[in-house]
């Protein structure tokens, strides 16, 4: 390995974590971005790294990776966390796994592909952008509380012509779940019809 590769090499090292990017690691090496890139695309070629996305990297072979890991990255401006039907299936509550990971954020609705996987990415209103907190307390990524995830389901399905979201296969609320809270975040949409279709289709799962 080239000096300046296993210079590179031993940073990726002492950020202690599978997911890095450029600018992080032409921050440590103070080298400029361009050369920090051509130095990260020797290592790929190499076998040592892989790029997940623009300007995100990971060290090949590191079993802590996973497509969770990888989201705080993905929006360097904005905040993102898992909802929806990947949320849901996190904590038990739907058995299928879905075939993207669904995030909600703020930025435009969009679909990103990266080489860990697929982020299909849904937009809420900033005013109801909120109910969330890092994974099991291991800070890797957001997600949201299983009630507000049952709930951004529903306010997504009421905004989609397809109502997306809207009908799940069959639901196992553990004890811990509170339909109270569910009711309580419902109470917080600040569009009054999607408010009145998701408390409608919450009274519904209730008396199910």
């Amino acid at each position: 390995m080239a000096r300046q590769s296993l210079s590179t090499y031993i940073n990726i090292k002492k950020l202690h974590r599978p997911i890095f990017t450029t600018h992080e690691l032409a921050s440590l090496s103070g080298r400029s971005l361009s050369s920090t890139v051509h130095t990260l695309n020797v290592l790929e070629r190499e076998g040592f790294i892989f790029k997940i996305y623009r300007g995100v990297w990971a060290e090949s072979g590191d079993e802590r990776l996973s497509p969770n890991a990888v989201i705080p990255y993905l929006f360097p401006r904005h905040r993102a966390y898992v909802s929806f039907v990947s949320a849901l299936h996190l904590y038990g509550i739907i058995g299928q796994i879905p075939q993207m990971v669904t995030l909600a954020s703020t930025v435009h609705t969009r679909i990103i592909r990266t080489k860990i996987g697929v982020f299909s990415v849904h937009r809420i209103a900033p005013s109801f952008f909120n109910g969330f907190g890092w994974y099991r307390g291991t800070g890797s990524f957001l997600i949201a509380g299983m009630e507000k995830a049952l709930v951004d389901s529903l306010y997504l399905s009421a905004r989609s012509k397809k109502r997306q979201f809207g009908y799940f296969p069959e639901l196992h609320f553990p004890r811990s779940f509170s339909f109270k809270k569910a009711r309580e975040w419902a109470k917080k949409i600040p569009d009054a019809k999607i408010r009145s279709y998701v408390q409608k289709r919450l009274a519904a799962l209730i008396n199910a």
